[in-house]
């Protein structure tokens, strides 16, 4: 979340900033954040004043004993009653004000990059670049829901009929090309310094508010409601949250992770083209990349993400575009964020297979993730985190791109995991 400083110092930027992202009554709610820290602060203000107060009127209680005075001690306990009922008011006063501030800060997204482009939706995103030829394919050419059916390796009616819409069983070489592109995407993230770890894919409630999934997602993810957790969207949620809480010495900095796991996602949709086969899903699997950066470098570590992404669609052979996102169609908590987009071939349009994001101090905020630099001084990190990669779209384009009259080749650079070269 903002910081409150941020709002004050620079209100009219931030102003700006929420305007870009059509953020409605700007104005007014950052008005607000402004009142309530002020009614926080003069509470607290008087809290104190009265305690010293109190503090000083109880040191003279024993000297008028002392000295005899009891009418001047007895109206000297009088006004020390009075002030811890004042006390007492005050601290409810304080603690509602910031219990207020807080869940309204929870409501206001991140502040966008300055390079980030006005808009509403995705029409309105920027394209950076893009890479590779778009393949011509045969006629007769079909979408990858209709190859699936025909080399059956996916099957999207068993997992209805287990589960419901949006949860496929992948079978054969279906299954065995989601293990191996997994196992790729993981052994080049090693490759490239990242620390692979293997988190819960269940988080608690404390989980979502740290990395911005709630409250503004809290009807987009499964909850078991019995034990109050929530079904990982994605691992970002639980690799970040390792760091919550946590104070980390400037050369530690940066901390790269990655991980696999599956991901829910509770809005999927299931019904138009734009949403068929694996396009959209309920479940499915992820590696996600995470890194916890000084502040200073944290934009170089986007670049530098972004250009990892692109290198893994680069050696799975696939044509790419990559987007900077809009104001209106950026993530609640980014600051700036890449999309990559794989070309499909046979659906002819433009799939979005990662996102690359910076996230600035808004998650390390809510996370208290600092770092204690040579001044012996703890400033909050800036995290960051990118897909590297979805699969069911990655696979979608293998899919569809590589299809042959007589089968589908798969990308030189997973033959090694797959044990064939063809579907």
């Amino acid at each position: 979340m903002l910081l409150v400083n941020q709002i004050r110092d620079n209100f009219d930027g931030v102003l700006l900033g929420l305007k870009k992202r059509n953020f409605p009554n700007a104005q007014a709610i950052l008005d607000q954040v402004i009142s309530l820290d002020d009614l926080r602060k003069s509470s607290q203000t008087e809290r104190d004043q009265i305690q010293a107060e109190a503090n000083s009127i109880s040191k003279q209680i024993g000297l008028l004993m002392k000295e005899g005075k009891k009418e001047e001690a007895e109206n000297a306990k009088s006004r020390t009653a009075e002030i811890k009922i004042r006390i007492k008011e005050l601290e409810e006063q304080t603690s509602k004000a910031e219990e207020d501030l807080k869940a309204l800060l929870y409501t206001i997204p991140n502040i966008p990059h300055t390079s980030v482009p006005a808009g509403k939706s995705a029409e309105d995103n920027e394209v950076v670049l893009q890479h590779g030829e778009i393949p011509a394919l045969f006629e007769g050419k079909l979408p990858h829901w209709e190859l699936i059916k025909k080399y059956d390796i996916i099957d999207f009616d068993l997992g209805i009929k287990i589960t419901g819409a949006g949860f496929p069983v992948y079978k054969g070489k279906g299954a065995r090309l989601q293990r191996a592109l997994i196992n790729f995407f993981l052994d080049e993230a090693l490759a490239a310094g990242y620390l692979e770890v293997q988190p819960p894919i269940m988080v608690n409630e404390d989980s979502g508010y740290g990395t911005g999934q709630l409250p503004d997602k809290e009807g987009q993810m499964y909850f078991a409601s019995v034990d109050n957790l929530y079904l990982i969207p994605t691992a970002e949620v639980p690799i970040t949250n390792l760091y919550r809480d946590v104070i980390l010495n400037e050369e530690d900095l940066p901390i790269k992770n990655v991980g696999y796991t599956p991901c829910f996602r509770r809005e999927a949709g299931s019904w138009g083209a734009h949403v068929r086969g694996l396009n959209r899903l309920h479940q499915f699997d992820k590696v996600e990349i995470v890194q916890i950066t000084h502040p200073d470098q944290s934009y170089n570590t986007l670049e530098a993400m972004s250009g990892y992404v692109q290198g893994l669609l680069k050696k799975l052979e696939l044509p790419y575009r990559v987007l900077r996102l809009c104001g209106g169609d950026m993530g609640f908590t980014s600051a700036l964020t890449y999309d990559m987009e794989v070309f499909s071939a046979a659906q002819e349009r433009w799939l979005e297979v990662s996102s690359v994001s910076n996230f600035e101090t808004y998650q390390t905020n809510r996370l208290k993730l600092r770092f204690r630099g040579e001044d012996k001084k703890t400033q909050l990190a800036h995290s960051l985190n990118g897909s590297a990669l979805a699969l069911p779209r990655i696979v979608a384009s293998i899919l569809e791109n590589n299809q042959t009259p007589d089968g589908i080749l798969m990308p030189k650079v997973l033959h090694s995991y797959l044990g064939f070269d063809k579907i």
